[in-house]
């Protein structure tokens, strides 16, 4: 039999959240040693809980989640998620804007698919959540990376970003808070992004997942928000901020002109209509979450609360290692940490990983995994409570202490 080999559209696609060192930590698992899984925002492993009126809400209304629904979701779902995004100060919304997805993740691969034609080119963060490099690419696009900057505490340079706008250039994905920084991007930025828009005729894609993650007094500004009369596709969920990452419960919403985005938003309608509806089990708690689940993630942001006290713990703890560096977070779930190169003379982030993982039984992903360009810096999750923290810097401080690679 010939071989089979998966499709070339592939080839240029990665998403090591969950690639091979995530093979090496069940390999380790299947032959008996315990695993700190520091590689995803999964709440639920860490003992978080969704709301108890999600819960709830899905239970008492079962029986409605027997059969198919609006291919855009439940019209009471996509009612409250309306009005969700009203009340943040949006404007000229109406229902038909508002899709349910399984996950924003699966929204993401509907949007570019619904948009893009081969070498349409989309210009993408770097550091980057990597789906959205590996949905451009699948739907025959081409993944642009501006370069996020450190220094500047991962905010972008948007003289840069212009330079790489070209003629086949169609949209602008803006990721804030960020994955994998923390950086929460102050007003003047998102207004960058809209002059660019702008001026170079952009559809901007706002990843605002964690908008409601935020460990400092600084506000989330959201572009459609800001310019209105821009075309922004708005994407947020119950994942995250609600802590119910299983239950894939996505949304977004298409905002700005109606005008000629009627080709677009047909596009959309197909391939809404193809995957005939989102989970509707999960529909039946967008409802509860966000009426009803807004005060449990408030606790856990403000001082003394849980996820303020362990982002702390993980930042202050890994800043003061010898050789390594970091940003503080401002919101989302995540270190962004560097390597300093000559100390420890890295040249294979993934091998600094697997070699951790290998010594210490803790799973990071490596900073290349998010279309990082230097081998140099790797991601932390804070999800674990504060005991588990402190082991997780413990020992980084003592495996670092030795470490070169050859």
């Amino acid at each position: 039999m010939a071989m089979i080999k998966k499709s070339q559209k592939l080839s240029n696609v990665c998403y090591d959240i969950r690639g091979p060192v995530m093979v090496a930590a069940e390999k380790l698992e299947r032959e008996g040693h315990q695993i700190i899984k520091l590689n995803t925002g999964n709440p639920a492993p860490f003992g978080f809980q969704a709301p108890a009126g999600m819960k709830e809400n899905i239970i008492t209304h079962i029986d409605r989640a027997q059969g198919y629904v609006d291919s855009k979701g439940i019209a009471s779902a996509r009612q409250v998620v309306l009005e969700d995004f009203q009340a943040k100060g949006f404007q000229g919304l109406d229902l038909d804007d508002i899709y349910l997805g399984n996950g924003v993740s699966e929204l993401i691969s509907m949007v570019t698919t619904a948009l893009l034609d081969r070498g349409d080119e989309v210009l993408i963060p770097s550091p980057d959540y990597p789906l959205w490099t590996a949905a451009v690419t699948l739907a025959g696009g081409t993944a642009v990376h501006y370069r996020c900057d450190e220094q500047a505490g991962w905010l972008p340079d948007l003289a840069a970003v212009e330079k790489q706008i070209t003629p086949r250039t169609v949209g602008l994905v803006i990721i804030n808070p960020n994955n994998p920084t923390g950086a929460v991007y102050p007003r003047e930025i998102i207004e960058g992004f809209i002059d660019l828009a702008r001026r170079h005729e952009l559809i901007l894609f706002s990843d605002e997942i964690y908008d409601r993650i935020i460990y400092t007094e600084d506000p989330h500004w959201s572009p459609a928000v800001l310019a209105d009369d821009l075309v922004t596709v708005t994407f947020n969920g119950l994942s995250k901020v609600f802590l119910s990452a299983g239950f894939r419960a996505g949304w977004m919403a298409v905002s700005g002109p109606k005008k000629g985005t009627e080709d677009f938003r047909e596009g959309l309608n197909i391939l809404s209509n193809m995957r005939l509806c989102g989970n509707v089990f999960s529909q039946l708690a967008v409802e509860a979450g966000l009426s009803q689940g807004l005060d449990n993630i408030r606790q856990l942001l403000q001082p003394g609360g849980r996820l303020r006290e362990q982002r702390d713990i993980i930042y202050q703890g890994i800043s003061q290692i010898p050789g390594v560096t970091c940003v503080e977070p401002k919101g989302a779930l995540y270190l962004f940490p560097r390597l300093d190169r000559q100390k420890f003379n890295i040249s294979n982030d993934e091998k600094f990983v697997l070699d951790f993982l290998n010594s210490e039984k803790i799973l990071l992903v490596h900073g290349r995994g998010f279309n990082w360009a230097e081998p140099d810096h790797f991601r932390i999750v804070f999800l674990p409570p504060a005991e588990q923290l402190h082991r997780v810097v413990s020992s980084m401080t003592s495996f670092l202490a030795n470490y070169r690679q050859d």
